[in-house]
């Protein structure tokens, strides 16, 4: 399994409007240029964002994108699902129908359980957990002094 440079950089664009949380709209460019991804690459991203209604946004002068719930609301296993789909180690687990063997295969088994580790943990980290997280890094490497 492998997370999506979608599921990334859309999750990085979250995370910076959960930053900026209740300071009005931010502009696309500002994002595109702040987590170093194209600006059509992002405005692709955002679609879906939008169309879930997990984004807002608005044209014109003081238009730009916002979340349209708190960050402690946006869970991220939510987001991955809207830009990657379902996540699943193997067809098998999402679909036992499909093997004829799913019944006894004790491989599935371990797949069915890293699956149900990897979705609790994305269901249990919201996108303010990651602003919070994000802070404690940066003014950890502001403390760093390099000779």
């Amino acid at each position: 399994m492998k997370l999506s440079a979608r599921a990334c950089y859309g999750t990085r664009a979250l995370i910076e409007l959960a930053r900026t949380w209740k300071q009005g709209p931010t502009l696309l460019k500002d994002i595109a240029r702040s987590q170093q991804v194209s600006l059509p690459y992002l405005a692709r991203l955002m679609s879906p964002l939008i169309a879930a209604g997990l984004v807002r946004s608005t044209r014109g002068v003081r238009g730009g994108v916002w979340l349209a719930q708190p960050p402690h609301e946006v869970k991220l296993s939510d987001v991955v699902r809207l830009l990657d789909g379902p996540l699943s180690l193997r067809e098998c687990v999402a679909d036992p129908d499909g093997c004829p063997q799913s019944s006894v295969c004790v491989a599935r088994d371990l797949w069915a359980e890293l699956d149900s580790t990897i979705n609790g943990l994305l269901a249990s980290v919201t996108l303010q957990d990651l602003v919070q997280q994000q802070a404690m890094k940066q003014r950890a490497q502001e403390g760093m002094y390099y000779i």
